[in-house]
């Protein structure tokens, strides 16, 4: 009798065991937990995000640096100055952070046309509501309009980052640290970085600095998301590029990019042939000059040059979209656009 009550009472211990341990787990897993995921899945407890300007003068690499960070061309590059003239967002999201770069038009103090006094003020309002700036110079110098970025910043209250960029060019590294010396007494920059944007050299150092910088946050854009510019806008931006690239510099800065059509048509049967047909995006845009010279520039001789354009332009498209794109390009005089306010605001500026 003894013996029945002990096994009794052991199997009753047991059963209050499972029962605790059940009540534990079900009140963990209903619990609120510091670490959380969200809608993207991904771990929020301590995720940073933020916003991040790109700024300095012309033709330091800010386009280049932002397009490397992001393992995608967004950006167009040439090797004039001043080649971006909107502001640019693009999104890098890994399992740490998510920055929205915003690359910015070059500061530059020479305003002689209205769309340079636009550009310049595209580049001062992105230092409007950003977590963290970026200023991006030269290894090898120092110029007036490195100033003028840096009295810009001066007004502000932002945490900087100074990037010093073209690292690789220089042919005595040791002539690096009075350069980062005089930057240094110049301003209180959080963090200094040495880079160089064209060959991804120190960008995983600067991808830490960032994340260091930036506010603990969800997620603001799609992990998936690269940008949250139209397809409209960057084929534009890729068809002006093609243009600086193949003209040189028979063509200044007097030529703009508008979209007329940008058309999806999906798969379908040819209703005439009865044969397939693959989707495609049709796009019709028209290439505005301010003089008939510059127009016959563009086109070249026996349209060869356009013809190029549209190739160059049409392939870099399908590799950005992952879709077959047919492409038409025309070219225009628009007499003075550069300088014609409602001519700029009616071009996207």
């Amino acid at each position: 009798m003894a013996l029945n009550d002990t096994t009794n009472s052991t199997e009753e211990a047991v059963n209050s065991e499972d029962d605790d341990n059940n009540d534990n787990a079900i009140e963990a897993f209903f619990a609120p937990s510091n670490k959380k995921e969200n809608h993207n899945g991904v771990s929020t407890s301590d995720f940073k995000t933020g916003y991040v300007a790109i700024v300095g003068r012309p033709n330091v690499g800010k386009s280049t640096l932002m397009n490397h960070m992001l393992g995608q061309k967004l950006s167009i590059t040439s090797r004039k100055p001043q080649t971006t003239r909107h502001r640019i967002h693009g999104i890098l999201s890994n399992d740490e952070m998510q920055a929205v770069f915003v690359d910015t038009p070059g500061i530059h103090r020479n305003e002689v046309r209205a769309i340079n006094e636009r550009m310049n003020k595209a580049a001062v309002s992105a230092l409007v509501d950003v977590d963290l700036v970026l200023f991006v110079v030269d290894s090898d110098q120092w110029r007036d309009d490195d100033l003028l970025v840096l009295q810009k910043l001066g007004d502000t209250n932002l945490t900087v980052v100074l990037v010093i960029n073209k690292a690789d060019t220089l042919k005595d590294k040791g002539t690096l640290l009075p350069l980062i010396e005089t930057f240094s007494d110049s301003f209180d920059f959080a963090d200094i970085v040495p880079v160089s944007a064209l060959k991804n050299q120190n960008l995983n150092r600067l991808q830490e600095v960032i994340a260091s910088h930036l506010p603990v946050a969800e997620p603001i854009y799609d992990t998936e998301q690269i940008t949250d510019r139209s397809e409209r806008f960057l084929a534009s931006e890729i068809i002006r590029e093609k243009i600086m690239r193949s003209a040189g510099d028979e063509v200044p800065y007097d030529l703009t990019v508008q979209i007329d059509e940008f058309k999806d048509e999906p798969a379908h049967t040819d209703p005439k042939t009865g044969r397939p047909r693959k989707a495609c995006t049709f796009i019709d845009a028209t290439i505005y000059v301010e003089r008939g010279g510059q127009k016959a520039i563009i086109i070249g001789d026996k349209g060869q040059r356009i013809k190029q354009v549209g190739m160059d332009s049409r392939k870099d498209m399908e590799q950005l979209f992952d879709k077959k794109i047919m492409l038409t390009l025309w070219v225009k005089v628009k007499r003075g656009w550069s300088d014609d306010e409602r001519a700029l605001t009616s071009l996207g500026y």
